[in-house]
């Protein structure tokens, strides 16, 4: 697998972090793990073949991670990098995709799902696997940020596995989702003194690393205030088990390492 990083930030705007958004290469095909509003510019940046996408996953209907979603379907509709495409693209998210995807439509006189190309819309069930693409399954676990929301479990036919839990409040059961990944990709959007109990601080992401034990982990998600400390000095405090990497707008990864 291969990772690219397209956003490691948040809804707020940074100079230097666009909103959530992940390229992933596999052998079955694409994965975009969520698709901000700032995605299809970004994919566009690092020169990424968008238009052979194979699948795109919503982690939750929050706008910094699905908003990039109308405005894609909207492009490829005449993007000369989809005028020949014929294969399907699957859209995956929890329970109300299909009312989102048609909100979406709507809003645009109904042209989204007018593509050359099959869109088949899967709304997946927490702790149901499933084969989202040829040789590649995964499964999907609610977590503490919305009704809606989950982590993803993702695994090739070698057993290489990344795990994304998008945003998430704390709860230990993240880590036994987590258990044993080689890339666990997780939000830490806050250093310390968190305002919100539906999101992560540097500790409580700490802990679940070292809960899950992964050959490697990456925080993303990071709202301003990380730009004020030392990100290596604030991890090591916590004698991390395992690489733990910051997430940077156009970090590529192979994974495993």
């Amino acid at each position: 697998m291969k990772l690219v990083v397209l956003g490691s930030g948040t809804a707020i705007p940074h100079p230097k972090r666009s909103s959530a958004a992940f390229w992933l290469e596999t052998a079955g095909g694409i994965v975009l793990l969520d698709i901000a509003a700032s995605a299809p510019h970004r994919l566009a940046q690092e020169h990424l073949d968008w238009g052979n996408i194979d699948a795109i996953w919503i982690s939750h209907f929050h706008l910094d991670h699905c908003a990039g979603l109308a405005p894609f379907l909207f492009a490829a509709r005449h993007a000369p990098e989809t005028e020949v495409r014929t294969k399907p693209l699957k859209i995956y998210g929890g329970k109300g995709l299909n009312e989102l995807i048609d909100t979406f439509n709507n809003a645009v006189g109904g042209k989204l799902l007018e593509q050359s190309f099959p869109i088949e819309i899967v709304e997946i069930e927490p702790l149901e696997k499933f084969e989202m693409l040829p040789g590649i399954s995964a499964i999907a676990m609610s977590t503490p940020h919305t009704e809606n929301g989950h982590a993803v479990r993702i695994e090739d036919d070698t057993g290489t596995t990344l795990v994304y839990t998008s945003d998430t409040g704390f709860r230990k059961d993240v880590s036994v989702f987590a258990r044993e990944a080689d890339l666990l990709v997780i939000e830490s959007s806050f250093v310390r003194d968190k305002k919100t109990e539906k999101h992560l601080e540097l500790a409580e992401a700490m802990y679940l690393i070292r809960q899950a034990k992964p050959k490697r982990a990456m925080l993303t998600h990071f709202y301003a205030e990380w730009d004020s400390v030392h990100f290596k000095n604030e991890v090591a405090k916590f004698n991390p088990i395992c690489e733990v990497i910051e997430a940077a707008d156009e970090l590529r990864l192979s994974i495993p390492k």
